[in-house]
């Protein structure tokens, strides 16, 4: 693999050195052809270590971002930070579920704790004087938490996004410290695969492809 190239500010041109045209990279290709997420519930430990987790993050926030707004940020989750957030979950659960059973509580608390990390992505739109819609501002959001999972299996870790029942609750996103209009994108999970991931179906490309102006 081709090393990372990093531009670099030329004080005597007041510019920045360009990246190289895009190359073919095969071992990129085949990655992303077969890249398939790894279930949260197959992981274990370790994590990244906090050189390697910041990486991931700031792969993560190298996506297109239409005027630089950065409309997304990161809650990270480690270590007992798992564990004492899932208290808001359960509390959470248990206010929309009274008569469920105290087992099924103490699961929904532990979700957070299936991986040794775990990163909260939020969206957070921003109100933009140029006009840039809240749409494209969220699309990158999204883009932000795939591209957090591609940088994660590329240092080797298994990653899945979720958006499970706690990402939409408006008792846990409180406690996230969520403002107005902002939402959680997902809840990525990273951690070390205990078993390979399957195939899954995918669409059929002449189903989901329109050539525009042929028959």
């Amino acid at each position: 693999m081709t090393s990372v190239y990093v531009p670099i500010y030329d004080a005597m041109t007041d510019t920045l050195t360009p990246f190289p045209l895009p190359a073919h990279r095969p071992q990129v290709v085949d990655f992303l052809r077969d890249r398939r997420s790894n279930l949260a519930k197959a992981m274990a430990g370790p994590g990244p270590d906090a050189d390697t987790r910041d990486k991931i993050l700031e792969i993560a926030a190298r996506v297109p971002d239409h005027r630089k707004l950065a409309p997304w940020r990161f809650i990270v989750f480690e270590g007992q930070a798992r564990s004492s957030f899932g208290q808001h979950i359960s509390t959470a659960f248990m206010a929309a579920n009274p008569t469920a059973p105290a087992d099924r509580a103490i699961f929904e608390g532990g979700r957070l704790t299936r991986a040794p990390l775990v990163v909260a992505v939020i969206s957070s739109p921003v109100d933009c004087p140029r006009g840039t819609p809240k749409w494209e501002q969220e699309l990158s959001a999204g883009a932000a938490c795939m591209n957090m999972c591609l940088a994660a299996q590329a240092h080797g870790f298994a990653a899945q996004w979720l958006t499970e029942w706690y990402a939409y609750d408006e008792i846990v996103n409180a406690a996230l410290g969520l403002e107005t209009g902002q939402r959680v994108a997902g809840y990525i999970y990273i951690g070390t695969a205990t078993t390979g991931s399957l195939p899954r179906p995918r669409p059929n490309l002449e189903n989901i492809t329109q050539f525009y102006g042929q028959n």
